[in-house]
């Protein structure tokens, strides 16, 4: 085995915010209509936030920071934040019976509600926003504690799912206003094991992908960079259709998949058949060293897909993927997934569903100029989901 343990990675030496860690490309906001900072947080709404805090805090090394609720005159919520890095969850849960979260939880079980972007003028990007036809949700508005004023607005996206706008740039609280520091749950790992969001994925339904692409081209002026339409990406029993649009920075980027007519069912009909309805189906996670993030959060008992050895021994593949930074059969010992495009190449993994529903789960990705989204192991990742699927009957 590579000994991981002792060695700087990449992100350390380059930082959280680098744009080679999450495959960004040099931009000026400044020229868009809808200008984009980065991610600021992701919200989810849980059946138990602090039971899921210390989860997330205890599997995947993250570090909670901030805590909203009760005690501090929030009736229906107690909410966590956690960092890791540049990646901020916050995890809410239902205090009471009619709040929100614990209506969100009964119809969907625990998934992302918001996905908050950092803005330079909130009430600029909304104003562009309503005017090129988004679901308006909330005003611009301002959210006031004694550590200053944090701007804020709301704007929808398929199902359920939120994209908050936020200028935080008058604020040097903890958070956001209500939130009170925290302590850890559980001593903070040495070294984290990523460092920030690379991308966000949304499931939707059958013939509403080309549409959800329009929306976010059309109202926050992204492009579509990619796209995945053919036999490539399906296997003998299921399929799907899939296009990637990102800001002019390539920094945010969301895909989008839909479902495709297989044999059986697909992954994504089993999630919008579990989650009741379009949302997010899972979030990248960037880091500089896979490998240590891989044993680390395996050891504190995460699941992972398992690509099959006949992957990793398939001639073409090792011809196409050439010389990577560690051996090939250090990555098939962890079963990490390996693709190259013209740019450089990508090392990546995906962990099992982090909750009871087959919905929501993880990848964790390492970019070595790569700019792309793996396409060359989707019928591994497809072969690796639909065993999973078949343990559930859901295939």
């Amino acid at each position: 085995m590579v000994d991981t343990a002792n060695r700087p990675s990449e992100a350390e030496l380059v930082g959280p915010d680098s744009p080679s860690l999450v495959g960004a490309v040099e931009h000026d906001i400044r020229e868009d209509a809808f200008p984009i900072k980065g991610w600021d947080h992701v919200r989810y709404y849980v059946g138990n936030a602090r039971q899921a805090a210390h989860y997330y805090s205890t599997a995947f090394g993250m570090t909670v920071f901030a805590y909203r609720g009760p005690e501090q005159g929030y009736r229906e919520h107690a909410e966590f934040a956690l960092k890791s890095g540049g990646v901020v969850f916050v995890l809410a849960g239902g205090v009471t019976a009619d709040a929100e979260a614990t209506k969100h939880y009964a119809a969907h079980g625990d998934g992302v509600i918001e996905v908050a972007l950092e803005v330079p003028d909130v009430d600029a990007n909304y104003k562009h926003a309503i005017e090129q036809g988004a679901i308006a949700i909330e005003e611009p508005h301002d959210l006031t504690d004694e550590h200053g004023t944090v701007r804020r607005a709301v704007i929808g996206t398929y199902g359920e799912t939120r994209n908050v706008l936020i200028d935080r740039s008058k604020y040097d609280g903890p958070f956001l206003p209500g939130f009170v520091a925290a302590e850890p749950m559980v001593a903070p790992p040495q070294k984290r094991f990523f460092q920030a969001i690379d991308h966000v994925v949304g499931n939707v339904e059958l013939g509403r992908m080309r549409e959800w692409v329009r929306y976010y081209e059309r109202v926050m002026g992204f492009t579509n960079i990619v796209e995945f339409v053919d036999d490539a990406i399906a296997t003998e029993y299921s399929a799907l259709m899939s296009k990637v649009v990102a800001n002019g920075s390539r920094k945010i980027k969301f895909p989008i998949n839909e479902p495709a007519e297989g044999k059986k069912k697909s992954q994504i009909d089993e999630y919008l058949e579990f989650y009741g309805g379009p949302g997010v189906q899972h979030i990248a996670l960037a880091t500089g060293d896979i490998l240590a993030a891989v044993d680390a959060m395996r050891e504190r008992g995460v699941e992972f897909l398992e690509a099959p050895d006949a992957y990793y021994e398939d001639p073409e593949l090792r011809e196409r993927i050439g010389e990577v930074r560690v051996p090939i059969e250090e990555l098939q010992a962890r079963r990490v997934l390996v693709d190259r495009d013209e740019d450089g190449y990508m090392l990546q993994i995906f962990t099992k569903p982090q909750q009871d529903r087959p919905t929501m789960f993880y990848e964790i990705i390492e970019r070595h100029g790569s700019l792309s989204f793996g396409k060359g192991n989707f019928k591994a990742l497809f072969e690796a989901l639909e065993k999973e699927q078949a343990k559930r009957g859901n295939l």
